[in-house]
């Protein structure tokens, strides 16, 4: 894998996201300017065979994760590993 940016915000990840054509996004599901449900279709606007993996601090926003059309999710209070293996069952 190669990390090809890094967003600050919702209006910053499409505009990187459409610059660089990414295979996979860690979208945190707490990151500003839109709110995930809304930014995660943006996205695949964007980039539609984009894979989504939704890391969030709140395990009860799986739901929601899944539910908007990320193709996993991860709580950051897992190992390391949990996201890698979200990362390997995309």
């Amino acid at each position: 894998m190669t990390v090809v940016g890094e967003a600050v915000d919702a209006d910053d990840l499409l505009d990187q996201a459409g610059a660089t054509s990414p295979d996979l996004v860690l979208l945190d599901w707490s990151l500003p300017g839109m709110a995930a449900c809304d930014l995660l279709p943006a996205l695949r606007r964007v980039c539609p065979d984009l894979l989504v993996v939704a890391p969030s601090a709140r395990p009860e926003a799986r739901r929601a994760a899944l539910a908007a059309g990320a193709n996993a999710f991860a709580s950051k209070g897992n190992p390391p590993e949990r996201l890698l293996a979200a990362i390997d069952g995309c």
